[in-house]
């Protein structure tokens, strides 16, 4: 383990500081080198930010009131094209900086039509840097823009033009259509995943009603094409999430826009309740996916707990005498979108990120708009308000048994020395140096607790499955004694009581055997912590070892591989199977605590797949469908992908 050393304060030669060690970088320079600051990372999550900043424009015309379709095609050459019906970047000169309006968008930081000189009311994009700083990261790009009867043209290599913006041709159509080769020297990846962005083109047409992108995948034997639009909006998207689970009631709806300040706030809210017990709540503002929440979100679940609330005391379906229901109550079960559009008015994000929206008067705005609406839909729809009534009730009994599950969770979880026995403790007490394993099984605890570096390695193994959770109350799932052992051994609470700040590992790293079981056992660990301490997943502190497959050893040459594919190769690279010792490793347990540290446990050797959480709405549906009680979705889904497995265990 590496330790800090501090600098050399009595070194004699002194590096040379002056002026000429000021460097300047000039126009996209600073894009190219610091790509991650801009786009977020180099990976195939940046390659992706990519093709949604560009997107994004055309979505910014649609909701100005510009263009209803947008086209995506990403070509065999790993190229992408996207094509609007906007009213296309303007082309004339800007007067102060005597250049055309399009060179400077896509040559200049900081320059668009999104600050204020009335070009765009509503918008997703803040800094105007967008399109300059996909230029600036592509080998090439070409744009076309068509207004005012022509067609105008501008390419650029490394985001430098060719040539001045020139006129190439004649067109009665408008918009813009932007063509752009990422470079592959900044990238990790030219893969894209024709899936997550599809995923994520959907999205964008729940949020935008009306709206149409389609999307085209010319890689590979044949083309992929999808195509998205929904006349329902948001209430489309609430259907969609709950597709596979029994829904309570009809979905309600309500779009206002209300004037507040300088401008207005649109309100667009869609929510249903299922018999499942965990809620599903998806944030935006102006588009922008809102992860981190923010005041709309803070002004939705204030007027949903009142008025469910009022609702049940005026109808007597809660008497004067008992509690309220808690906003853990009202919210069990619940999918619900949240969307508001702040038009003239600047959001206020957080940080850079923008995963939560700061502006004040969002709360008041959405509070008012959602309690006169579903005060409303309730009294209309009496029925459904009723089973609603009845499944919040159901759920407070429920979260009263939980409470007390709880505090002694909390607990055993607290500053003290009432740690759960099965764990194996590290002496490290910085929780950024610290990794706690969970292990399936004693027999494979046994070699982790003997291999790991216990200065800053925690194991818990684990007996036997965990509860899933996605069948189960919080009352029944802190009854589980293998659930109450991981919370209190990670520390940090569970639910809306979870507090990052007393997690006392930053690492926690799901160690599982390489067959049915393992992978059974990993996908119920993963549903714990998607739906009852999300929080793990959002900051990156869950991870997944990848332990080896197989040994191929030909006398002192000893290789580890993680896949049939490289067992292959490495067997005929080592002189063919006659040549070869193959050892397959089916269970962890059967490695020695030598191997095991060498092979998935020494930093320097190991490899971990962090879990991320990159489209919620994706995850909810899949742990819902693989997970959940809807036996029909999840035989379809095995029936579909039936052909795509690889390595089947029986």
């Amino acid at each position: 383990m590496a330790t800090d050393t501090l600098p050399n304060t009595t070194a004699t030669t002194v590096p040379a500081y002056g002026a000429e060690q000021i460097r300047v970088l000039k126009k996209l320079e600073a894009v190219r080198q610091n790509p991650g600051m801009y786009i977020g990372s180099t990976d195939v999550k940046g390659l992706h930010h990519m093709i949604t900043e560009i997107v994004d424009n055309s979505v910014d015309e649609y909701m100005g009131g510009y263009g209803s379709r947008i086209f995506v095609t990403i070509h065999d050459d790993d190229s992408v094209t996207v094509k609007d019906e906007g009213r296309g970047i303007p082309t004339g000169i800007h007067q102060e900086e005597q250049r055309s309006a399009l060179e400077l968008v896509m040559t200049e930081l900081h320059a668009g039509g999104k600050f204020g000189g009335g070009g765009y009311q509503v918008s997703g994009g803040l800094h105007g840097v967008g399109a300059s700083v996909v230029n600036a990261m592509s080998e090439y790009c070409r744009v076309e823009v068509r207004h005012e009867g022509k067609i105008f043209l501008q390419e650029y290599d490394l985001g430098e033009p060719r040539k001045k913006v020139r006129a190439i041709g004649e067109s009665d159509e408008s918009g813009t259509t932007t063509t752009f080769l990422p470079d592959k020297n900044l990238f990790e990846t030219m893969t894209y995943d024709f899936d997550s962005l599809a995923t994520h083109f959907r999205e964008t047409c729940f949020l935008n009603r009306g709206l149409q992108i389609t999307f085209i995948d010319e890689r590979g034997k044949g083309d992929r094409e999808a195509t998205y639009y929904f006349e329902g909006g948001i209430e489309s998207f609430v259907r969609h999430v709950n597709k596979h689970r029994a829904v309570i009631n009809t979905p309600f709806y309500v779009n206002r826009t209300v004037p507040s300040g300088t401008g207005n706030v649109g309100v667009e809210v869609a929510l249903q309740y299922n018999d499942g017990y965990s809620e599903s709540l998806f944030t935006f503002a102006n588009t922008i996916n809102t992860q981190d929440g923010g005041t709309h979100v803070t002004g939705f679940r204030s007027a949903l707990t009142r008025v469910i609330n009022d609702y049940a005391r005026k109808n007597n379906l809660l008497k004067e005498s008992e509690p309220a229901l808690s906003g853990d109550s009202v919210r069990e079960g619940l999918t619900a979108v949240v969307s508001v559009k702040l038009i003239g008015i600047r959001p206020q994000f957080e940080s850079q990120t923008k995963n939560k929206l700061n502006n004040a008067e969002v709360k008041t705005v959405t509070e008012s708009v959602t309690a006169s609406a579903l005060m409303q839909y309730l009294e209309e729809y009496p029925t459904d308000a009723k089973k609603i009534i009845d499944k919040c009730l159901t759920a407070a009994r429920a979260q009263e048994a939980a409470r007390k599950a709880r505090e002694v969770v909390r607990k055993g979880s607290g500053e003290g020395t009432a740690l759960p026995g099965k764990l194996a403790d590290c002496s490290e007490r910085d929780p950024a140096r610290c990794e706690l394993y969970i292990v399936e099984g004693d027999s494979a605890g046994g070699s982790a607790k003997q291999g790991r570096d216990r200065r800053f390695q925690a194991i818990l193994p684990l007996r036997g499955k965990i509860l899933n959770v996605e069948r189960a109350r919080l009352d029944k799932m802190l009854g589980s004694e293998t659930i109450r052992t991981l919370v209190m051994a990670l520390g940090a609470g569970i639910g809306d009581a979870t507090d990052m700040a007393r997690l006392r590992y930053h690492r926690v790293i799901i160690m599982t055997d390489a067959d049915v079981d393992g992978a059974h056992i990993r996908t119920l660990l993963l549903t714990f912590f998607f739906r009852h301490m999300v929080q793990l997943i959002i900051d990156g502190n869950i991870y997944i070892a990848q332990p080896p497959l197989y040994k191929v050893q030909a006398g002192k040459d000893k290789r580890w591989v993680y896949s049939d594919e490289e067992m292959e190769l490495a067997v005929k690279d080592m002189g063919g199977y006659d040549k070869v010792g193959l050892q397959r490793y089916k269970g962890l347990g059967e490695m020695n605590a030598d191997q095991l540290w060498e092979t998935t446990m020494n930093p320097e050797n190991r490899t971990l797949m962090q879990v991320t959480l990159d489209d919620a709405a994706l995850a909810d549906e899949v742990f819902d469908m693989l997970m959940g009680a809807n036996v029909a979705p999840r035989k379809r889904f095995i029936q579909t992908h039936a052909k795509s497995v690889k390595n089947l265990d029986i």
